[in-house]
């Protein structure tokens, strides 16, 4: 039996899991009642491929930027490290449609994008690894399949 670890991810079996999806990761109440809900964003199968830095730094600003037009309550949004996903926290906000609509919504944003937000040295740590054709691409296939986000796990 595998120890448990603290970080929720890490007690995820990552060869089970069926990208792309959007899962509902946990939940962490404060002291004086607010709950922020965190969700997995899994656009690539773990282990098996990822998303290519420049277009996932691109779309990263582009959903951070972006997603705050369609949902009020967002805390977070930032890229997993393995390079499969991105996790979105949001606060006192447990509703799993709308949370994929605004993800969805958010994403159409990106295809019609003419410019990456913030891609510059002044606002940007690595203004120099952006693709804004690439982040196109990566939106474009996560939307195309929307029907598969709530099936986390393979059969």
């Amino acid at each position: 039996m595998t120890k448990k670890l603290n970080v929720e991810s890490f007690n995820l079996d990552h060869t089970r899991v069926a990208a792309p999806y959007v899962r509902e990761v946990g939940v962490t109440e404060g002291s004086h009642g607010d709950r922020i809900h965190k969700y997995d964003i899994r656009l690539k199968q773990p282990n098996k491929e990822h998303m290519e830095m420049p277009a996932l730094h691109s779309l990263e600003h582009l959903l951070a930027e972006k997603i705050r037009d369609h949902l009020d309550s967002v805390v977070d949004l930032s890229p997993m490290g393995c390079q499969t996903g991105f996790y979105l926290s949001v606060l006192n906000q447990n509703d799993f449609n709308e949370i994929e609509n605004a993800i969805a919504q958010t994403l159409k944003d990106v295809l019609v994008a003419d410019e990456v937000p913030a891609c510059n040295e002044i606002q940007c740590g690595w203004a120099a690894s952006h693709s804004l054709e690439g982040a196109k691409l990566l939106a474009a296939e996560l939307l195309a399949k929307r029907h598969e986000w709530k099936t986390v796990f393979k059969e």
